[in-house]
């Protein structure tokens, strides 16, 4: 697991970039958690070209995990200040042979 801190104000990529031109092939898990004391954001992802996600509206103290395989970006967007803490996550992942 690997944690950091985003401050968002406007349209902030909390993973990844619009700048990029492939998208994420590992079945990573991005959580995010917007702060108690903080803002409401939207919520959004991309993949390449133009396609993107709208993934609605998360309140203060309130979480979302986003699979990241296929994407290139997720990002949010606040018109004032809030802090999210996103953690990326590694699902454990079973053979084909197992149970």
């Amino acid at each position: 697991m690997y944690s950091y801190i985003v401050k968002v104000r406007g349209k902030t990529y909390v993973w990844g970039s619009n700048g990029l031109t492939s998208t994420l092939a590992w079945p990573l898990l991005l959580v995010i958690n917007n702060d108690a004391l903080g803002d409401p954001i939207t919520v959004g992802s991309e993949a390449t070209g133009s396609n993107s996600t709208s993934y609605g509206t998360l309140q203060p103290g309130e979480c979302w995990t986003v699979p990241l395989q296929g994407l290139r970006g997720v990002f949010a967007n606040c018109p004032t200040d809030t802090t999210l803490a996103c953690s990326i996550l590694v699902p454990q992942l079973q053979s084909s042979g197992s149970p």
